[in-house]
């Protein structure tokens, strides 16, 4: 079961829909501070989905308008959770994304990669 909610091919078009009917707004370029923890380098081009209210993305440097993957985090501090893109990140550049989510106490993420199985719970066309 665990593997085919992950790879929801549906799920996946959904976000991209998503992705391609706004404008992507870097907020903060790869190499900025982050605003309030300045020891908190961002690895990649951070930013934002316009005219949305929260949708976070971490954009890397591959060309491409299609979400590569999420990244689910906890923030005590915030007493919160968010769901961020990944879009043209590349296998370094994850890496990097997660060592900065995952890099104090109070923040922990998870990165669920892009699949493009539909399983048979899915599918709504029967």
């Amino acid at each position: 079961m665990e593997k085919n909610l992950l790879n929801n091919g549906y799920f996946w078009q959904k976000i991209d829909s998503l992705v391609l009917s706004t404008n992507i707004i870097i907020s903060q370029p790869k190499g900025s501070h982050h605003p309030k923890y300045l020891n908190m380098i961002y690895p990649v081009d951070y930013g934002y989905l316009n005219d949305t209210d929260s949708i976070k993305v971490f954009k890397g440097s591959k060309k491409t308008s299609k979400v590569d993957a999420i990244m689910i985090v906890g923030d005590i501090l915030k007493r919160d959770l968010e769901v961020k893109l990944l879009m043209g990140c590349d296998e370094v550049e994850e890496k990097e994304i997660l060592l900065f989510i995952n890099q104090t106490d109070y923040q922990k993420g998870i990165l669920v990669r892009r699949g493009n199985v539909i399983p048979d719970w899915a599918l709504t066309d029967l």
